[in-house]
């Protein structure tokens, strides 16, 4: 028998802006799910979550939360704001019976210190900061939109073991596939309003989405031929007859109101780059160029040819100098030293990660058509605006809609809108998958392929980075960039490690000073934040751990147990070996660290 949920929403409705946006909508989180929630973007996937945090009132529906759950949710955008510090915010969010030291320890862990101005951090220091907030008190439920946006590989792999490891259950909302499929047990998919649950992984669900597509096509397609049969025997059928069968006729009408009732799938974006006259086989070549910022080497001694067609990626933990690199190979930055030569004919369009370049008062047409009445110049030929912004589903009634009103999804499709308007043979790509649903992804991918200019992106998506890069140059630290062929699989496999291995080089033996020379004394070693933390925390698991043993043993030793419910037996024996192993693990982890202190300090 299934757990009874701890969350549960039951036919929520809601409506945003006079148009219904969840007609019915139910999720269920039962302790420990793992669940991707996932749908085009505007399909209610954020507002879902938010009634599910508490954060919105639905309409109509139900929601009800387990007496004693405890709940944790991450927004899209973390309002900071109202604490002196970062750790300040990170506490805030713990219970009367939290840990202080696991807030500390995550902001650590996440590279922070804790003393940062909330209101100066970067878009990748601020998720940090409310990840921390929101995973420190181990909640039983945690509610996930968008968290892997603006974060780098290493942040994104952490919190990926992070999120493998907790115990509580975890509604996830990420354009990041491999992130989904990696988390995941089991997929709703929220589509027209109503939601679809798939007990599988998210690597199941496009193919299982592709089917329920087809099914419906074909169930509008028998529903089209029955209602043209049954208009051929009103017009014939009833001829002969002198009174019609009005039981027949009240069915057609029935069948007419199903067809105009059907809610058809969101269409899909168009995507397609206006292409400029080729380039030359050479797009740009670099020799041995250096960039430093106070001192500090950002490039150091770097050279690479890219030629017509190439697809580079470029990777690396965030303040690596990716966009210093990308701006130098494209003329917008000189080196401090060596030389960047640009090819022939170049004709470049860009697409901003921070969306900087929309001004958020100016209306969604006036931002495409630059203020020049209704045409959109695409490819050099003209457009009316409303059908070029159909082409990325924006409706008619959204023309006069301020950009700082769009989701961050529709902010990113204006992005793409714009920079795909004007002609271009060089595409360079700042973070372009954030906040775009899967879908639009994997158009733009299918753009990108068959794009005849090059495609310079920076981009943290790994299953992004291997659909579409041909190369990829990676930041191995300390100024140094080392270009690989392939995309991020072929990178990792190249390297033999994922991006935390930056960090191994420095750790070789120091070179042997001369006799001569008297050896400075050692700093005395001390244990770290996470080891003492542990060493403090392990005695109260352990003696949970033994109290839920010895109760699961007390429940055992029932000899008809087994009898009257199998099931139960089956569980609390399972439930038995994981503890007892989970006190093993604790006990020798506690030795370890106990003689590593005795040994420090004696």
């Amino acid at each position: 028998m299934a757990a009874p949920p701890v969350l549960l929403l039951d036919s929520i409705r809601f409506t945003l802006g006079g148009k219904p946006l969840l007609e019915g909508a139910s999720l269920a989180v039962t302790p420990g799910e793992r669940l991707a929630l996932v749908g085009r973007n505007g399909s209610g996937k954020s507002t879902l979550l938010r009634i599910a945090a508490g954060e919105l009132e639905a309409e109509s529906g139900t929601r009800f939360v387990q007496p004693g759950t405890t709940m944790r949710y991450l927004p899209q955008e973390p309002d900071l704001s109202g604490h002196a510090t970062v750790l300040d915010y990170a506490l805030a969010g713990l219970g009367p019976a939290d840990d202080p030291y696991r807030a500390r320890h995550l902001l650590e862990a996440l590279g922070l210190s804790g003393e940062e101005d909330p209101a100066r951090l970067s878009g990748g220091e601020a998720r940090r900061a409310a990840l921390a907030r929101a995973l420190a008190p181990e909640p039983d439920i945690l509610l996930l939109d968008e968290p892997t946006n603006h974060l780098d590989l290493p942040a994104i792999e952490w919190l990926e073991e992070e999120l493998a490891a907790m115990r509580g259950a975890l509604v996830l909302i990420s354009h990041d596939r491999r992130f989904l499929g990696r988390l995941s047990r089991a997929t709703l998919w929220l589509d027209r309003g109503a939601t679809r649950r798939l007990d599988r992984p998210f690597s199941a669900f496009e193919e299982w989405r592709e089917t329920v597509l087809a099914e419906e096509e074909q169930a509008a397609h028998k529903l089209g031929r029955q209602i043209a049969r049954e208009e051929h025997w009103l017009r014939h059928g009833v001829s002969a007859r002198r009174k019609r069968n009005m039981r027949r006729v009240g069915e057609l009408h029935a069948l007419r109101q199903a067809r105009r009732d059907r809610v058809k799938p969101q269409g899909t974006v168009k995507l397609e780059a206006a292409e400029a006259a080729p380039s030359g086989a050479l797009v740009a070549a670099a020799e041995g160029i250096t960039k430093s910022f106070g001192g500090a080497p950002v490039v150091r001694d770097f050279s690479t040819r890219i030629l017509k067609g190439d697809r580079v990626g470029l990777v690396g933990r965030n303040g690596a100098g990716k966009t210093t690199l990308l701006r130098m190979l494209t003329g917008a930055l000189p080196p401090d030293s060596g030389s960047v030569r640009l090819g022939t004919n170049l004709l470049m369009a860009t697409l901003d990660q921070m969306r900087a370049a929309l001004d958020p008062n100016v209306t969604l047409a006036d931002t495409l058509t630059e203020g020049r009445g209704d045409q959109v110049w695409v490819n050099n030929q003209p457009r009316h605006v409303i059908g070029y912004m159909g082409d990325f589903l924006f409706g008619p009634e959204q023309a006069r809609t301020p950009v700082g009103k769009l989701s961050g999804g529709e902010r990113g499709r204006l992005l793409l809108a714009r920079a795909l308007a004007a002609p271009s043979n060089l595409l360079v790509l700042d973070e372009p998958t954030n906040d775009l649903d899967l879908e639009t992804l994997d158009l733009l991918e299918e753009m990108l392929a068959d794009y005849g200019g090059t495609v310079l992106v920076v981009s943290h998506d790994r299953d992004f980075l291997d659909r579409v890069c041909t190369s990829v140059i990676f930041a191995e630290g300390e100024g140094r960039w080392v270009e690989y062929a392939g995309g991020y699989s072929d990178l990792l496999a190249q390297r033999g490690a994922g991006v935390e291995a930056a960090r191994a080089p420095r750790a070789a033996a120091p070179a042997a000073k001369p006799a001569a020379a008297p050896a400075p004394a050692p700093s005395r070693p001390k244990l770290s934040f996470k080891d003492r933390h542990a060493l403090e925390t392990l005695p109260a698991t352990m003696e949970r751990l033994g109290k839920e043993i010895a109760l699961l043993r007390e429940w055992l030793s029932d000899p008809g147990l087994y009898a009257r419910d199998p099931k139960g037996f089956e569980t609390r024996t399972k439930g038995l070996a994981e503890r007892e192993a989970s006190l093993a693990a604790a006990e020798e982890e506690w030795l370890r660290l106990e003689m590593l202190r005795e040994e420090l300090e004696g």
